[in-house]
């Protein structure tokens, strides 16, 4: 971590601390090059009869030192003589600079150097091996280097011990090609804090993965090689390449074989599971993430009824301000949606100006009162013969009475459930909510956090899928009072609500596109960086 830290100092804290990864095509070359040095391979002989071997070629060694405060895995230790040379395997190409090599990269040759000291033995110089031009480059321990390096470790020692996270660089070349920009978000949190400077579209990888949902009765998902298979009674219904499966959805009689179960979560895939009629039931997933510093500043600020309070108030805002958006650009009725927009729009202002939670419950309420009454307003008209109409009058769930409501009631399932992973991908204890108060079994913070989404995908979703004919009244059926999706409806429903989520939008801050999916996940990390104080508001997500 030392040679993160010369890199950038925030970069090794959100390893080291926050204990943040990221694959990216970097790091996999470099584990790549790597592949010899790390395998075990000759022994390092004690410093006493490092003379008496003719050529000393010790592969993967592993040194620590408790009064340096320091443990370091060396890649090859070399000797033709007395004194012994660490090798470090780099990936790329030598570069062509003063000293030979940047400084991350002696630093981190020099602490190898001083750990080899440290066990007694003669250690002058270190060799960085560059793979790509095969080229080895020298560098001497010089007292400017050891000097810098005992630096760079108190200061890493220091940054650690102080818990806080250091600022990003600004504007740097270094963050592009950062394995964890997309964790750091560097020029997004520099814009957020006011600098005047626009936001590189640098924090939106581009990934093929995409969920896997089985809903098929008595379907088993089982795993072939890099391959999940499903079947039922061992007829194969479909297969997914584990490489491109982001999540497995599990809808009702559906079992996971252990190896495959295993094999996910070696993979940090999460398996969701979900009733036959989509009700979340919860989620299975590995050991998860590490982060307790992000979890405690969570806990700390759901106590604080101030946070809470200045977090919520702007939540409700942005989602009374995304109703009165959906609605705008989905009207179609012949008298005018001005008086509907107007009231929508001093709700969010008396939503802002709240001064407790059970005002501002009070608030969204009637503002969700006044939008779900204009919903109808959005969907084109039924057939008059049809057994379902999808006209729509009030909100009612627990069951869903209508075709409208069993849409809504599914899509929220499915956005609560999507927020739920994202959460835990990120860090947080999705069941602990700063607006959305405790209970057994409830995802508070999932539903806290998808408040803004709930029109811009959830409900957009229900408007697509109506007015676009993706779901058809003979998609529906009604069970012991219920409405619920039929297997086919439930499939074009879930069709409908993925490729909302891979729609991408203009950020209206950040000014470059981005897909509802990774929204999802800026807005997560922009809620740690709140919590953890680096930014002094959580900025909602609105569109115009």
């Amino acid at each position: 971590m030392v040679n993160e830290f010369v890199y950038c100092p925030r970069l090794a804290y959100l390893e080291w601390v926050q204990g943040e990864w990221v694959e990216s095509s970097d790091t996999v070359e470099g584990r790549h090059a790597h592949r010899r040095v790390n395998r075990d391979g000759g022994k390092l002989p004690p410093p006493a009869d490092v003379d008496k071997v003719e050529k000393l070629h010790a592969r993967s060694i592993t040194l620590s030192s408790e009064r340096l405060g320091l443990i370091a895995r060396m890649d090859l230790i070399e000797s033709d003589g007395g004194s012994v040379t660490p090798v470090d395997y780099k990936r790329g190409k030598r570069p062509h600079v003063e000293r030979g090599a940047y400084d991350p990269e002696r630093v981190q040759l020099c602490v190898q150097g001083l750990l080899l000291r440290e066990h007694g033995y003669a250690c002058d110089e270190g060799v960085l091996y560059f793979v790509g031009s095969r080229e080895r480059v020298r560098v001497p321990f010089d007292e400017e280097l050891v000097s810098a390096t005992q630096q760079a470790v108190e200061g890493l020692r220091r940054v650690a011990t102080e818990g806080v996270i250091p600022p990003p660089l600004e504007d740097s070349p270094k963050c592009p090609r950062c394995s964890l920009v997309e964790v750091c978000l560097p020029d997004e949190v520099h814009h957020l804090k006011g600098a005047d400077v626009a936001p590189r579209p640098i924090a939106v990888p581009c990934t093929d993965a995409l969920p896997l949902y089985v809903q098929a009765r008595r379907a088993k998902v089982s795993k072939s090689g890099e391959t999940l298979v499903v079947t039922v009674d061992d007829d194969e219904l479909a297969t997914a390449r584990l490489a491109e499966t982001s999540q497995v959805v599990v809808m009702g009689n559906v079992y996971l074989t252990t190896p495959t179960l295993h094999e996910l979560m070696w993979r940090g895939i999460p398996v969701t599971w979900h009733s036959y009629g989509g009700w979340f039931f919860g989620h299975t997933m590995g050991n998860g993430h590490k982060n307790v510093e992000l979890r405690t500043a969570q806990y700390r600020a759901s106590f604080d009824e101030t946070t809470c309070l200045r977090f919520a108030r702007g939540l409700v805002t942005a989602k009374i301000q995304n109703c009165r958006t959906l609605l705008r650009r989905n009207w179609k009725q012949a008298e005018s949606s001005n008086p509907v927009l107007v009231d929508l729009r001093g709700d969010g202002l008396r939503a802002a100006r709240t001064e407790s939670l059970p005002e501002l419950l009070g608030v969204e309420g009637t503002a969700a009162a006044r939008y779900f009454r204009s919903f109808g307003a959005m969907l084109n008209e039924s057939a008059s013969d049809a057994e379902f109409a999808f006209d729509f009058e009030t909100r009612n769930r627990r069951p869903p009475r209508d075709p409208v409501n069993a849409l809504l009631s599914f899509a929220y399932s499915l956005l609560v459930r999507s927020w739920t992973v994202t959460l835990a991908a990120v860090g947080f204890d999705a069941y602990r909510g700063l607006y959305h108060q405790p209970r057994y079994g409830r995802p508070a913070l999932a539903l806290d956090l998808m408040e803004p989404f709930r029109p811009l995908v959830a409900d957009s979703v229900v408007v697509q899928a109506i007015n676009n004919g993706e779901v058809r009244p003979n998609d529906l059926k009604t069970v012991a009072g219920s409405v619920n999706l039929t297997a086919d409806g439930r499939r074009r429903f879930i069709s409908t609500y993925e490729r909302r989520l891979g729609h991408e939008v203009v950020h209206p801050l950040f000014g470059y596109r981005v897909s509802y999916r990774r929204l999802m996940e800026m807005q997560a990390r922009l809620f740690g960086r709140f919590l953890l104080g680096e930014l002094a508001e959580y900025p909602n997500f609105t569109t115009r």
